[in-house]
């Protein structure tokens, strides 16, 4: 909510402090990076809102009405109102410890929403397409590893172990370790892809002007590339798209699921669970109960 009412609204030095000591506690606990910004972007915007009290004075009845007033006023979704809310918890619970704990209510309810993948013909149609090597690279990690974004803009040299033929992911979503897939021909592809970029010293993509690592903005504009030359409309398929492509093709192939969590760097069965799903077998030769009462009686 950049921009809006809110955010040109001043800090009052209450909530200058408590950003701080927030800042300090997750950089001692070694919060991620994603954590750290979503958590700090939050409690600004909340704090701002309410910058004519004192961040001690706050209670459970503001953050319900600050809910209900970016929901009303900036219309955003469910995704933003657990984001408030988690920010809050984490604040009150850890931070600024006190009677008041953000109840489960003030969580919107999860739904339900089986992701979007590609099948194993757009998915060929796409590695056929005219890419460069550099868009063979990006979503060879994400489809033949089931890489995601962030972590192949963090893909270090050091991390392609081509001897055992893995890739380790050092700490991953979650400040997870794991090791992961890497086919023959998608190495051969990153060998060529390291020399063509003059053998870059510590992370795999870097920009040619600083020598810096990508954002992941940017290759997130590598894989929109590389999906318009496969035909796809734009915004069809993204570089998450692709990592749950990954993961249904292993089911669809007979893979065990519990592998499958593992190659994903899930911390819970159940999420990778939501792939059954979108399983193409799952589905096939099954008969409705009534259709097979009717075979038997007509038989009969």
């Amino acid at each position: 909510m950049k921009g809006n009412s809110i955010s040109i609204k001043p800090l009052n030095d209450s909530g200058k402090f408590w950003l701080q000591k927030a800042l300090q506690l997750m950089q001692i606990q070694e919060y991620g990076k994603g954590s750290v910004r979503s958590y700090l972007q939050e409690l600004t915007l909340l704090f701002k809102h309410y910058n004519d009290l004192k961040v001690e004075d706050l209670r459970q009845a503001h953050i319900e009405k600050y809910l209900i007033f970016i929901k009303e006023n900036h219309k955003v979704g469910r995704a933003k109102c657990r984001s408030v809310a988690q920010s809050c918890s984490f604040f009150f619970k850890k931070v600024m410890p006190s009677n008041y704990i953000v109840p489960s209510n003030l969580y919107p309810k999860k739904q339900f929403i089986l992701p979007n993948i590609m099948t194993e013909m757009e998915v060929e149609k796409l590695f056929k397409a005219p890419l460069n090597l550099k868009e063979r690279c990006v979503v060879g990690l994400l489809y033949r590893c089931g890489l995601r974004i962030s972590e192949v803009c963090n893909l270090k040299i050091q991390d392609i172990d081509s001897c055992n033929s893995r890739i380790k992911v050092i700490q991953g979503k979650g400040g997870k370790d794991r090791s992961t897939l890497l086919p023959q021909t998608l190495l051969e592809q990153l060998r060529a892809f390291y020399i063509v970029e003059n053998r870059p010293k510590e992370y795999f993509f870097t920009s040619p002007q600083t020598r810096k690592q990508l954002h992941v903005r940017s290759l997130q504009v590598v894989v929109n590339g590389a999906m318009q030359k496969a035909g796809f409309q734009s915004g069809r398929f993204t570089a998450h798209t692709l990592r749950h492509s990954f993961a249904t093709h292993l089911l669809n192939q007979g893979n065990n699921i519990h592998v499958i969590k593992t190659l994903l760097g899930h911390s819970k069965l159940e999420t990778t669970m939501i792939y059954l799903h979108l399983q193409h077998h799952t589905q096939l030769g099954i008969v409705s109960p009534l259709e097979k009462l009717n075979d038997v009686t007509t038989a009969n």
